[in-house]
């Protein structure tokens, strides 16, 4: 469990999303409403909801309209819910990026749990009963628990026997369970993603939150939708969440009601848009799962919605010496993909996790993006290619460390290495190479003097060593080889002229204590051959 402190001063986050281009339909629905000018009530007007009404129960949800409000998005709604319900709030996490905002904004404590490893969009069962018990002993009390049954960051689906799992655990310990379902109807593959709404499995337990601007509205009309249990207690909690929304005074602009009103009622043109929307969207990211992968990173598949959740832990040696050491860096590497870090989702910040979305692949402009919602295949499309392109070489760039260059060689230098026949001066000098005489300074490496193969005359001492290892011996693998001794340092080696027949290697001992076997260069005995 891991309770959030009031939220941090952070960097602005990133624009969002333009989005597809708005359907015509929509468009001319919202001209013939430019007029208006009555204001819609707080929570809906009738017509509003009874078109919620008939979307719920399309999807199997029966839904009397005295259960339905509106609002103008969900963080609103979300609100107004917290307000209501007056405790603790319990996230997965990482988990949306306007979950958390409402509860802090209220004072209300935050407890995240993580999610399972199949899925994001729901705690582990298991972890959620020992959040709840930590979050009690602690004082708190928590109240409402909120989930996704299509994930936004992962963009993944809890499978049904997880979800009622998690169900189950909440009901045990009183929780009202918010659903968010906005990418429900964004599933990539229909036939092969099954979506159930906790709503089925706990009807007096769970309120149904929608917002319409993911699968039906274009990106820039706030509307969403809640839908609240038919209990008694269900009724008293919808009875508070419209009392707060009417001392909000945020209610639904009035000229966006009637494109609303149509497009939930579905008409042919609006289902064709949302699905081409979810066909798009799951070429797009399974192609950025593709491009991810291969360059190394971690990453559930995306089974619904315009994104999904990358973490680069395996990349982080690499990545920190490109100065990427958390989620705020990795953001701002990949920034031309959407990207949105990990800290932005209630995950750890020195995780290298993030988000990518498919929005970034779409087009700079509506024609692109038209194009791309009209393709057999968006990625024949070449701004589509390019863009994956580019990606798929920044990560590769970032998956390599620099390579450092260098060192010129010099006849001397602070702390650098002498040539032939001079030695380095400096602080940490090292000594001059064969035959030279030893460099000066602070904590010198001992040189290494190397005779040439067959021929030379005498063995040649190396300069004198500073704290280091144990000299290696160079020389040709018939040459009668003496170790130099070195203080606490890295013992100077010599080299000398072979001649035919066995090495003998004496036993030497560098200042450290460390011992070479005497037949044939065997292990060190007393540390690890460096």
């Amino acid at each position: 469990m891991q309770r959030t402190v009031p939220d941090p001063q952070r960097e602005p986050g990133p624009a969002p999303p333009v989005g597809l281009p708005v359907l015509p339909e929509l468009a001319a629905h919202l001209s013939a409403a430019a007029g208006r000018t009555a204001p819609e009530p707080p929570g809906g007007s009738a017509p509003l909801r009874a078109a919620a009404c008939g979307y719920w129960e399309r999807r199997g949800l029966f839904t009397p309209a005295d259960r339905v409000l509106a609002a103008p998005g969900a963080p609103a709604l979300l609100l107004a819910l917290y307000a209501a319900a007056d405790g603790a709030v319990l996230l997965p996490r990482p988990c949306a990026q306007w979950y958390a905002p409402p509860a802090r904004l209220l004072g209300r404590p935050v407890h995240l749990t993580p999610v399972p490893a199949e899925s994001g969009g729901l705690p582990d069962p298991f972890a959620l009963l020992e959040t709840v018990r930590r979050a009690r002993m602690h004082g708190d009390t928590p109240r409402v628990l909120v989930l996704s049954v299509a994930d936004d960051p992962s963009g993944t689906c809890p499978p049904p026997e997880q979800l009622h799992e998690v169900c189950e655990a909440a009901a045990e310990e009183g929780l009202w369970v918010i659903s968010d379902e906005s990418r429900r109807d964004l599933l990539h593959d229909p036939h092969d993603t099954v979506v159930l709404s906790p709503a089925e499995m706990l009807p007096g337990e769970v309120v149904v939150l929608t917002d319409l601007r993911d699968a039906l509205l274009p990106a820039s009309w706030p509307a969403a939708l809640a839908r609240f249990p038919g209990t008694r207690r269900g009724a008293v909690l919808r009875d508070a969440v419209l009392h707060t929304l009417t001392r909000l005074r945020t209610p639904l602009p009035g000229p966006l009601v009637g494109p609303v009103v149509h497009a939930l009622g579905e008409p042919e043109a609006v289902r064709e848009r949302t699905a081409a929307a979810a066909r798009v969207y799951g070429a797009l990211t399974r192609a950025l799962h593709r491009t991810l992968t291969a360059a190394g990173a971690l990453c559930r598949p995306p089974h619904a919605g315009s994104c999904l959740y990358a973490d680069l832990e395996p990349l982080r040696q690499p990545l920190a010496a490109h100065g990427v050491s958390g989620s705020g860096a990795l953001e701002r590497e990949l920034a031309p993909w959407a990207a949105r870090g990990g800290h932005r989702f209630e995950d750890d910040p020195d995780a290298l996790r993030v988000r990518l979305g498919a929005d970034a692949l779409l087009g700079a402009d509506m024609e692109l993006r038209q194009r791309v919602l009209e393709a057999a295949d968006p990625l024949e499309l070449p701004h589509v290619r390019a863009g994956l392109a580019s990606l798929g070489q920044v990560l590769a760039e970032l998956a390599e460390a620099p390579v450092a260059p260098e060192a010129p060689e010099a006849a001397g230098g602070s702390g650098g290495g002498g040539t032939d026949g001079g030695g380095g001066t400096g602080g940490a000098g090292r000594a001059g190479g064969a035959g030279g005489k030893p460099g000066t300074g602070g904590q010198a490496e001992t040189g290494r003097a190397t005779a040439a193969d067959g021929g030379g005359a005498a063995d040649r001492p190396g300069g004198p060593g500073g704290p280091g290892r144990p000299g290696r011996p160079e020389g040709n693998d018939q040459a009668d080889e003496a170790e130099g001794a070195g203080g606490a340092g890295e013992t100077g080696t010599t080299g000398a002229t072979g001649t035919a027949g066995p090495a003998d290697r004496r036993k030497g001992c560098g200042g450290d204590g460390r011992y070479r076997w005497q037949d044939g260069g065997g292990p060190y005995e007393g540390g690890s051959d460096r």
